[in-house]
């Protein structure tokens, strides 16, 4: 059965704000506002993921936990108070991850308000709209090039290493929270133990033990493309490395491992790069074999894992293959009734196909395909090595987050993460993405007619395997377009 309190919402009634808190919630507005625009993610970063989510200001019946105060903050800065310099929301510009974002989002809310008819709900999914677009689109802005992005990692050092602390804590005291000082809506739940198997479950300042480790598992490998970037900064990566794997550990959880495992699994792979399209028809051939002499399901394998929750893993995402026709549409409200514990929809996808129907089921995956294919053309459009790799590690950390949505569905502050690593991608890989492509077209169009520099330009695209020998030799892709060229003696760049 559900439990009443989130079968209704979860909402508290009243304002639970502690003093202490409500002061750095002030200074944090404050200095969001006058800071120089490049240092605004500063104290955001800070007090989202060092504050807990369960410090909620209720205004007339509506909640706003932390992050949407900050949000609110946030906005005014960059709309009314610019300060100086440029401001676009879409630094880089509009790209395909941010219209599948804005897309999803909507039509999340959509689905919510059709598929349970009452205002309440559409109050609840104008708040969710609220805080998703809020927090992307915020991020988007304050996140416009490389060293906002440096600055972003520098700060989640600090975060690792102050969250790693905390649940140390935990463990040394057998599970109670230095959090539950500030008697926030959850503050029982921070005193309490919270101990499986006899190893206790650390949970930070987030809502649960899984969002807390995959949140240090997912910064792992952000923390490594900060060492790869710049020399100056490893001692920073290496503290962050460090705080990322205490979280992950003490967390005492399987996802988080798996995550962890995935990100850092991703990051060997790079002798391989070049036959990453063998190695993905690879592992599709082998499902396909393994299912075929299988009696079950390919994704019974989960169950497998020997984690105390593998087989409710599973079961989630069996229940809702099965009922498809149930969910394809707008979602379901009868998920709770497919089996036991099936209202604890601990996977990214499986909630999102169960709450909002098949649309954000595929915008969902969209987001994570564009997310990759922006960092590997960005990985080869460079001729550095060290730039290849740092596009390659935050390849990684998509992977980690990737794998990571099999056993959680972002809720609290987690999601900011996820939003922080899309405003990453959009803000150095598309750049990257679109300079090589006028490069392209520019070095095309310099040395013959425009119909005849589309059509090379059109065959380009399809990668002839002479292109693919070049950009294997390590020229970047505007020279190996001219050197494919010149080799075929029909075309000559006079520069």
């Amino acid at each position: 059965m559900v439990p009443q309190n989130l079968r209704f919402g979860g909402g508290v009634a009243s304002t639970i704000l502690n003093p202490v808190v409500m002061v750095i919630l002030c200074i944090t507005c404050v200095l969001m506002l006058l800071l120089p625009q490049r240092k605004v993610i500063i104290p955001f970063l800070l007090a989202v993921f060092l504050i807990p989510f369960d410090q909620i200001l209720v205004v007339g019946g509506l909640h706003f936990p932390l992050l949407r105060v900050l949000i609110l903050a946030g906005m005014i800065r960059i709309v009314i108070i610019k300060g100086k310099g440029e401001w676009k929301i879409f630094s880089g510009g509009f790209n395909k991850i941010d219209f599948a974002v804005i897309l999803l989002s909507v039509t999340m809310a959509l689905a919510g308000v059709l598929l349970f008819h009452n205002g309440q709900e559409f109050i609840f999914q104008s708040g969710g709209l609220y805080t998703a677009l809020g927090t992307y689109l915020l991020l988007r802005c304050l996140i416009r090039n490389r060293e906002d992005l440096f600055r972003a990692v520098r700060v989640l050092a600090v975060i690792v290493l102050a969250l790693g602390g905390v649940m140390t804590v935990e463990h040394l005291t057998r599970g109670w929270n230095p959090y539950a000082l500030l008697k926030g809506a959850n503050a029982g739940t921070f005193a309490s133990e919270m101990i499986r198997n006899g190893h206790v479950r650390a949970t930070g300042s987030f809502s649960q033990p899984i969002l807390a480790g995959t949140f240090g598992a997912v910064a792992v490998a952000l923390f490594v493309a900060l060492w790869l970037a710049d020399k100056k900064q490893r001692r920073v990566a290496m503290a962050g490395i460090f705080g990322a794997t205490v979280m992950t550990l003490a967390s005492s959880s399987s996802t988080p491992v798996m995550a962890y495992a995935a990100g850092v699994g991703a990051l060997c792979f790079w002798p391989v790069r070049n036959s990453m399209r063998i190695v993905r028809w690879g592992v599709v051939i082998m499902l396909v074999v393994m299912q075929a002499f299988m009696t079950s399901p390919v994704y019974h394998i989960i169950t497998h894992l020997h984690t105390g929750d593998s087989y409710h893993r599973f079961q989630l995402i069996d229940q809702c293959v099965r009922h498809f026709s149930s969910w394809w549409l707008i979602g379901t409200t009868s998920n709770a009734s497919w089996g036991w514990d099936m209202w604890d929809t601990a996977n990214q996808y499986v909630q999102t196909a169960d709450n909002s129907g098949l649309l954000p089921l595929i915008l969902l995956v969209s987001i994570l395909v564009f997310g990759f294919k922006y960092l590997g053309k960005a990985r080869r459009a460079v001729s550095d090595k060290k730039e290849a790799q740092f596009f390659w590690a935050l390849g990684a950390a998509l992977f980690a987050e990737m794998v990571a949505f099999f056993g959680i569905s972002l809720w609290d502050q987690s999601m900011v993460e996820w939003y922080l690593l899309l405003a990453f991608i959009g803000a150095v890989a598309v750049p990257q993405v679109r300079a090589e492509k006028q490069e392209s077209m520019a070095d095309l169009n310099s040395g013959m007619a425009p119909v005849e520099a589309q059509s090379v330009y059109a065959g380009w695209r399809g990668r002839a395997p002479a292109t693919r020998q070049l950009l294997r030799d390590g020229d970047t892709p505007a020279r190996a377009r001219r050197g494919v060229l010149n080799s075929h003696g029909s075309f000559h760049h006079h520069r």
